[in-house]
């Protein structure tokens, strides 16, 4: 790891690759409701960042690998460092949809 590879951005596209060969790994969209529906990720569930407290209807197993993604990587990075506070062990920020290159659902 170089000294500035904490500056990089999380790649979306590398992150669904690494859910898609996960077990039981849980895509998780942390934008709006009306974010969500405008497109989202195949498979992905919408938790929103204001409502992530919720999340244990989705994530009941604290040990699932759980991705996080949202627009452009500053929600799910939130979203993620909370989720670490409430005990989930296996939690990644893979950025934001808008630089994702695979199949959207609308």
């Amino acid at each position: 790891m170089g000294f500035f590879d904490f500056l990089r951005s999380p790649d979306i596209n590398e992150g669904v690759k690494q859910y898609q060969s996960e077990a039981n790994a849980v895509l998780l969209d942390v934008r709006t409701p009306q974010e969500y529906r405008e497109g989202h990720i195949p498979g992905s569930k919408n938790v929103p960042l204001q409502n992530i407290e919720m999340v244990s209807s989705v994530v009941k197993d604290k040990n699932t690998p759980v991705f996080v993604h949202c627009l452009s990587g500053g929600r799910s990075g939130q979203a993620a460092a909370i989720l670490k506070r409430m005990g989930y062990t296996n939690v990644k920020n893979i950025g934001g949809i808008s630089a994702y290159h695979g199949k959207v659902k609308r």
